[in-house]
């Protein structure tokens, strides 16, 4: 399936999502860590140019300029939080989430844990005698997770194009008293598909009247 060409989307490089992404990274890294999500408008920058020329330095030759949201009001923050919880969340809020026709794209950024893979016995370790309660299990699954010597608090950064196009990248903390002022970002094609999805629907979501 071919991309689709938009208003929005028509002149833009490959490259451009890629480069909306690290603005919105390096955006977010210089708040510091235990940040609750936080959705971002992708806009044309000539677009933004025309409309709004205050928001647009003169020297700006980015194509997206990354706009943030209100940070979401999920109940569950920062990388210790609960991620059933908040993905339900943040689910049921990019449901209801739409753009105007000038935005090109979005992104969210959201603070994880990332386990190796071989924590995965010890996560069935610890919440397989507690199947009979659901609750129980999963409170042991992610005090197992958070607890697990090779776990990594890490920013999920995803994005969507109304064209198709669509990126995640993940951002892994560094350890305290480590330099932090090189960003690290790691990519998978295969990162965070669900959180892609939901992102992209939310352009074909109409807005209200």
């Amino acid at each position: 399936m071919g991309t689709v060409t938009t208003p929005a989307t028509g002149n833009l490089s490959p490259d451009a999502l890629g480069s909306a992404l690290r603005d919105v990274v390096e955006f977010v890294d210089a708040a510091g860590w235990d940040q609750p999500p936080t959705l971002f408008a992708l806009v044309p920058t000539s677009v933004l140019a025309e409309t709004q020329p205050d928001l647009v330095d003169e020297y700006d030759t980015s194509e997206l300029s990354p706009i943030a949201q209100e940070p979401l009001p999920t109940s569950e923050a920062g990388p210790h939080a609960d991620q059933d919880i908040q993905s339900a969340e943040l689910e049921h809020i990019l449901a209801t989430t739409s753009w105007p026709e000038a935005v090109a794209g979005c992104a969210l950024v959201q603070e994880i844990i990332v386990l190796p893979p071989e924590a995965e016995s010890d996560l069935d370790e610890a919440f397989e005698p507690l199947l009979a309660d659901p609750a129980a299990a999963d409170a042991a699954a992610r005090s197992t997770a958070l607890a697990h010597p090779g776990s990594q608090p890490a920013r999920l950064i995803a994005g969507a194009l109304r064209d198709g196009r669509t990126l995640s990248l993940l951002q892994l903390r560094p350890p305290e008293g480590a330099d932090d002022s090189q960003i690290e970002l790691l990519s998978h094609p295969d990162l965070a598909p669900n959180l892609v999805e939901a992102l992209a629907a939310t352009l074909d979501n109409q807005p209200d009247e």
